[in-house]
This record gives structure tokens, C-alpha cells and sequence, in this order.
């Protein structure tokens, strides 16, 4: 990847796990009642063939990871848990009191924050509770965040017994230098543990989240990182850019000098590096910024063209509506998105009350439904096309001439009705997006709101 092409693309924009983005929704023509009527439509259409999936936020730390993005409370306390188990119960049968028939899950994840930071027996309660109003699709997934650190063998039995089968560690860098500016000190011999654990059991697919970009962090470190990464061969791997935004996180992200990152210029080699050695090691490269080996459902969706992305990442199976619980929780009924408080005593008043509690919201207008298809397709198949004529939008043509230039760079390939991005130009994917992305090309952000592309 060459200097210039790095420093010419190398700007902030989003990373599309929604479109519109967060900071483009409309929320002065959402309401409760409008985002209610968009789930249910979903509801009705997809149910019964596809299900939905849940997705919990569990938002407690026991102590802070200053590159950490997520929302999430800093605590020692474990008190927390039964309260904030109850409010998630809660909230689940507000929802389930608005559906006209108990909802299928296909799929259903716990992020956090830390979701291992709770015990075992509250974890079982808190999914068999959840489970006791719904009923499963013939073929779902669960799947969970562990912490190396506290995941213990307890938790992954519990999880596997409640139908998990996924399990996701986060691993960041194995060097002390680097992980003592992260504030995440976790040795080696903490993932090989809860890795091989699991794999015992019979978890049948095994992630490592690996960052590039961090403080002090040098290409020999990321080497060194995934040298070891080899040697446990988990099945899916998230190599991914350090997201530098402390003027949206504050203080959490501000733990080190930024004159310690990497430059551009450095991260890029840093990925180029950690590219070639994990299809070195057998991974095949997945959407943006994941790996997954062939035997893998991550890889084998790809290949079938069913591959999907939303709040959670990148998804072996696709469902029209996510409902999300919890704190900071965002729900996607493909027509709408609503996102709940982020403030725990807030939400605790809200549930108390009987109130879904949503804070705010986007419902999708046909324009915005054509752009997020193409922008799910070029983040998934790293292809669209305008063939079909539903997916044709009057501002086009404006489009693909803004795109003239990265196809005169070589980063993507247009026939007339397909748009192809080539393999030097993955990793500027979301580049390639931000042209199609309508609501950022007419009104360009005032203040930086998004991390860096590279």
C-alpha cells in the first residue's frame, strides 16, 4: 500500500455498521409510536421464516480499558448484577407485550462492557428468564464477549448449557508495554486457558479480537501477537484499527499521549503485516476487518452470499429486526432504529415505570433503504449493483463520478450497473462507502465525529 494513497485516503468516516449513521438519524420526526409500528411490521413479515435477533448489553467493568469505545460503568461492586438482570427481563416483556406472537430467535449476543464480569448462576437466570417467552428457530446462534481474565470454566459450561456455542475473547496485544497503556493487562496464558476450556466443551467456534494502531505498538509487536494467535488457531479473528475518539469517550481514551500512536502510514503496515500472516496461517479475509477459517460459518456465509452486518458486527445469518436491551442498546427493525438511555439510573426509572426506554430514534425513508442496501453489500460482498431497478437512486450518475478518481487509483472496478472493489481496495472500503453515503455528502460534519479510516 503506497504512502500516497494512504495519506490521500486516509480521513475520518464511519465504519457502517448503520446506515444512516448515528449522528445523521432524524430524531426530530421519531417517535415511540412510529418506531413501534416499524417493529411490528418486520415482525409480521420475518418472524416465522427468519426470527429476530436479541442482543444484551451487560454494561460492567471492573476496571477501565482506555481504548475501549463502548459504553460502560466501572465497578467492583457485584450487587449490581440482580438489579440490572431484572431491568433486562423487564424490558424484554415490554417488548414481548407490543408483538402479536412470541418472538423466533435466531439469534442472540452479550456484549458489554464485560457480560463475564457477571456470575454464572445470574447469567443462567437471566437467559432462561428471557428464553421463557420466546421460542428458538430450527437452526440459531449464541454468542458472548469473555474476558480472559475473569472467564471462567463455570461460565463457559453455564453458557454452553443455556445453547452457546460461540464464544469471542478479547485479546487486544500480548505486549506488556502496550497493554500497560491500554490499561488491560492479560497475559498469554489466560486466553490459552479459557480458549482450550471452551474448545473441551464443545464450543464449536472460537474468536480473538486483535487491535492494530495502539499506543507504542510496532510492527514487531503485532507479529509477535499473532505468532501466538496461530498457535491456539481460534476460529475467527477481528484484526482491527485502534478507533481513536476521545473527544466523543473523554477521559477514557486519553490515558497516553497521542504522540505515542502509530502513524498512518504505520497502521497501514501494521495491517498489511497482520493480512499476510493470518492467510499465511489458512484465514480467509471476511467483509472488513475479519478473518475466519473455511470450516468456520463466518467463512462459509461469505462464500453463499448471506453474509450480514449490523450493531453487533459481522453476522453468519441475517434477520430484519434486532431488538437490543440494556443500556446504550441499539434495535434495528430494518425500517427504524432506536437507541435506549445510556444512563443506568435512567433506565432503571424508565422500566420501573413501564416504559420502553428509548431515548432516540431514525425511521428510514425509501432513500435511505436503497443507500443502506448498497452500502450492506459493498460492507459485506465488497460488490453492488443497480441492476435491479429498485436499487437505482436519481443521485447515481453524482455518485459514481465522485468515484471516478478511486477507480483511476485502482481500488474498485464499474461496468455500468455493478461496482466491484478490488483487492487493493479493501481496506479503503469505507471510502468507497462514504461516496454512496447521501446524508454526510450534503452536510459535512462541522466537528470530527468519526475516527480515522486508516
Amino acid at each position: 500500500m503506497t504512502r500516497s494513497l494512504i495519506d490521500k485516503y486516509n480521513v475520518a468516516g464511519p465504519r457502517y455498521t448503520s446506515y444512516p449513521t448515528v449522528p445523521y438519524w432524524d430524531t426530530s420526526t421519531f417517535s415511540m409510536k412510529k418506531w413501534k409500528d416499524s417493529l411490528l411490521k418486520t415482525f409480521e413479515e420475518s418472524n416465522e421464516e427468519e426470527g429476530i435477533s436479541l442482543y444484551l448489553h451487560l454494561p460492567f467493568c471492573e476496571s477501565l480499558c482506555t481504548f475501549c469505545g463502548c459504553h460502560k460503568r466501572i465497578t467492583k461492586q457485584h450487587s449490581v448484577e440482580i438489579p440490572y438482570i431484572n431491568a433486562l427481563i423487564k424490558e424484554w416483556d415490554l417488548y414481548c407485550d407490543i408483538l402479536p406472537s412470541k418472538p423466533k430467535i435466531k439469534e442472540l449476543h452479550l456484549g458489554g462492557g464485560t457480560p463475564t464480569f457477571f456470575s454464572p448462576e445470574n447469567l443462567n437466570l437471566l437467559i432462561n428468564s428471557l428464553l421463557r417467552s420466546a421460542t428458538l428457530a430450527d437452526t440459531y446462534e449464541f454468542s458472548f464477549e469473555g474476558h480472559p481474565n475473569n472467564t471462567t470454566k463455570e461460565h463457559l459450561q453455564t453458557f454452553y448449557d443455556l445453547g452457546f456455542r460461540r464464544v469471542s475473547y478479547g485479546v487486544q496485544d500480548y505486549n506488556e508495554v502496550v497493554q500497560k497503556a491500554i490499561h488491560r493487562i492479560q497475559p498469554f496464558e489466560n486466553v490459552k486457558r479459557v480458549t482450550e476450556q471452551a474448545r473441551a466443551i464443545g464450543y464449536t467456534s472460537v474468536s480473538h479480537d486483535i487491535i492494530f494502531g495502539l499506543p507504542f505498538q510496532t510492527e514487531d509487536h503485532v507479529r509477535e501477537t499473532i505468532a501466538k494467535t496461530k498457535s491456539l488457531k481460534p476460529d475467527r479473528i477481528a484484526f482491527y484499527s485502534y478507533a481513536h475518539v476521545p473527544w466523543i469517550k473523554g477521559n477514557g481514551q486519553r490515558g497516553f499521549d497521542e504522540s505515542n500512536l502509530p502513524s498512518g502510514k504505520s497502521k497501514r503496515q501494521q495491517y498489511e503485516l497482520g493480512k499476510t500472516l493470518l492467510s499465511e496461517a489458512g484465514y480467509h479475509e471476511i467483509g472488513m476487518d475479519h478473518f475466519a477459517l473455511a470450516s468456520d460459518s463466518l467463512y462459509q456465509s461469505m462464500t453463499n452470499k448471506t453474509l450480514h452486518r449490523n450493531f453487533m458486527g459481522y453476522t453468519a445469518s441475517k434477520t430484519k429486526a434486532m431488538i437490543g436491551l440494556g443500556v446504550s442498546s441499539i434495535s434495528d427493525s430494518w425500517y427504524g432504529f432506536a437507541q435506549n438511555v445510556k444512563n443506568i439510573e435512567e433506565y432503571y426509572s424508565l422500566i420501573k415505570e413501564g416504559i420502553i426506554p428509548v431515548v432516540k430514534g431514525h425511521i428510514l425513508s425509501t432513500e435511505d433503504l436503497i443507500i443502506r442496501q448498497h452500502i450492506l453489500n459493498l460492507m459485506c460482498q465488497f460488490e453492488t449493483s443497480w441492476s435491479d431497478s429498485q436499487l437505482y437512486f436519481k443521485e447515481l450518475p453524482e455518485v459514481l463520478k465522485g468515484l471516478e478518481e478511486m477507480e483511476s487509483d485502482g481500488l474498485l472496478i464499474s461496468n455500468g450497473t455493478t461496482l466491484t472493489v478490488t483487492e487493493k481496495g479493501k481496506p479503503f472500503v469505507r471510502n468507497i462507502c462514504m461516496a454512496f453515503d447521501l446524508l454526510l455528502r450534503r452536510k459535512q460534519p462541522q466537528t470530527r465525529l468519526f475516527s480515522m479510516t486508516v
